[in-house]
């Protein structure tokens, strides 16, 4: 993990090419001190690396994410009021690539749905 307390994995299973992960943020994170005081919110960009990471787990390998596309961020994520996310995967992979379709979830509300392309190092 590159901010190794952000977040634990409390379930993640893979069926079909599709990725289901059950994670809890921590509210105590240092990330959330400065991001921001009293009112914390998840960065985009660290959103972004959760699904890297959890893409990792899955293939087993170090990847390098080399396009981002139909980036929609339509909920703000609040450590303290929504700790618990799904985080939905869905693969198509290639030799040298791998496309990542997400979707971020808390309770009801999709907080960010996006296409990520990796290449694999």
């Amino acid at each position: 993990m590159l901010i190794a307390d952000l977040y634990k994995i409390k379930q993640d299973t893979v069926r079909e090419g599709i990725q289901t992960s059950s994670i809890t943020l921590n509210p105590g994170s240092e990330l959330f001190k400065g991001h921001f005081p009293g009112n914390p919110i998840t960065p985009g960009v660290c959103t972004l690396q959760i699904i890297k990471e959890l893409t990792e787990k899955r293939t087993q390998c170090s990847l390098f994410m080399r396009k981002a596309s139909n980036v929609k961020f339509m909920a703000v994520i609040n450590p303290e009021k929504t700790p618990d996310l799904v985080i939905i995967n869905e693969f198509t992979d290639t030799e040298e690539e791998i496309k990542v379709k997400s979707t971020v979830k808390y309770e009801d509300t999709v907080a960010l749905k996006v296409v990520v392309t990796f290449i694999k190092l």
